[in-house]
């Protein structure tokens, strides 16, 4: 897993957080625990669990401060 400031990839995605969007709901953390750790740095581990799953989490930020996009449009995202 590659990560810069505030961007996380991995093989089939790239997540962005942008912090001053982000309303602290913790719904990524209380849902998805082993991707998204409140109390590690970095605090987004993409190797957490499959892609999709992610993605579906990502789905549900309440702000939007949670985005992503696809790698590679050809592969399919496990």
């Amino acid at each position: 897993m590659e990560t810069q400031d505030n961007i996380f990839s991995n093989e089939d995605i790239t997540v962005t957080f942008e912090p001053c969007k982000c309303i602290h709901a913790e719904k990524c953390a209380k849902e998805l625990s082993q991707v998204f750790r409140t109390s590690v740095i970095p605090w987004i581990n993409l190797d957490g669990t499959k892609s999709k799953r992610i993605i579906e989490q990502i789905n549900k930020c309440p702000s939007g401060a949670l985005q992503y996009s696809l790698n590679n449009m050809k592969r399919k995202v496990s």
